[in-house]
């Protein structure tokens, strides 16, 4: 097998994830791409995790990607995690992921709905009325749609609690591709949205039908790209597959395997190392995008970053490598701790990264939504 060590697995994490101040740049779209998808869970990773790789980092050229322009998308996908992607990433993502997420949703909502007493056909009548009321003066906050149309509020039995019909109906929704995730409510740190049908937000919404099979190599092709080399089991991880669309997936794109992992077939040359500093969000898809982490993250700095569920908060990077946190305070200052030596140099660059992120910030505050145990100290 062609020999892949953790050295080299640094230097392609560097230039593909535009992390080295050569590889930045202000096309969001490359981007996002490049990375495959950016995580939205937290609506603050979306931007600092773009801001961190443009060449001239701002907020508001996010805001009218997603917004304005919206040339990107926001959209369920892998693992029933909330994501940013571009429109060709979307449509790979949804046939090879979401499309069976949306399945058991269909099936919790159907169970939920004969729990209420509700008929049959309950779920197909409330699609239609909001689809129509969304295309016709959309978007519209889930309260809003409540308000417009009273006689969908009524509550639906989830568990021990109720939740009502037209915000079970839109949720469900969502994971089909008919409504996405338009502006928030408030501002861009607030994680409530506005909903807009798909194919007015954006034409042709989450793109045609694909076979599942095309999908998913498509969807391996553009992780492998970016996240290469990868074991089988990163990806499965990854994406939420089995084992068998994995397996099928890595034979689809001729996928080479090394001692690391798979890599794409023209992927098989080294990539020289470039410096590079970097203050990552929390569940920044560097930090998140594989299971086994050890060619960049040592064991004894995941107690300090990493919460008990396996999410990922705010991380500094040096030259492909973790090797610290950070936090803002609630002065606005960006307090930062190193966990490894990085040298002097290195050390001077991360507190120059520091300022640059509080200037770009200014008087927004915000709360990581999945802390580390760093986080504590750091904000203590």
């Amino acid at each position: 097998m062609l020999p892949i060590d953790a050295a080299q697995r640094r230097a392609r994490l560097t230039a593909r994830h535009r992390l080295s101040p050569a590889a930045r740049t202000d096309d969001l779209s490359a981007l996002v791409d490049d990375l495959v998808c950016l995580h939205s869970t937290d609506p603050v990773s979306v931007y600092l995790s773009a801001a961190a790789r443009m060449a001239t980092p701002a907020l508001d050229p996010v805001d009218r990607a997603l917004y304005e322009d919206r040339t990107l998308l926001r959209h369920h996908a892998m693992r029933r995690t909330l994501w940013v992607f571009g429109p060709t990433h979307a449509r790979l993502a949804h046939h090879a992921a979401t499309v069976d997420v949306a399945a058991v949703q269909h099936r919790n909502l159907a169970a939920q709905l004969a729990a209420g007493g509700y008929p049959a056909d309950t779920y197909a009548r409330a699609r239609g009325e909001i689809h129509d009321l969304l295309a016709a003066e959309g978007p519209l906050p889930a309260r809003e749609v409540g308000l417009r149309l009273p006689h969908l509020t009524t509550p639906v039995p989830i568990g021990p609690g109720e939740s009502p019909l037209h915000s079970r109906v839109l949720l469900v929704m969502g994971f089909d591709g008919e409504v996405l995730r338009a502006r928030p409510t408030g501002t861009w740190i607030n994680g409530q949205y506005r909903w807009a049908a798909a194919d007015s937000w954006i034409a042709g919404g989450v793109g045609e039908p694909l076979p599942k099979r095309t999908a998913a190599a498509g969807l391996a092709r553009a992780y492998l790209r970016a996240f290469g080399p990868a074991t089988r089991d990163d990806l499965r991880w990854w994406a939420g597959w089995t084992v068998a669309t994995t397996t099928a997936a890595l034979t689809d794109v001729d996928a080479v395997e090394t001692t690391a992992g798979y890599v794409l077939p023209d992927d098989t040359e080294p990539v020289a190392p470039q410096p590079s500093v970097a203050l990552l969000p929390g569940l920044d898809p560097t930090t998140m995008g594989w299971r086994r982490r050890d060619h960049y993250l040592a064991d004894e700095l995941v107690p300090h970053l990493f919460d008990r569920n396996g999410n990922g908060g705010p991380t500094i990077w040096v030259d492909g490598a973790v090797v610290g946190g950070w936090a803002q305070r609630r002065d606005g200052t960006i307090a930062t701790r190193l966990l490894t030596d990085v040298g002097s140099e290195a050390a001077h660059e991360v507190e120059s990264a520091a300022g640059r992120l509080e200037a770009l910030l200014g008087d927004v505050r915000f709360t990581v939504r999945f802390p580390a145990p760093m986080q504590k100290e750091l904000l203590a």
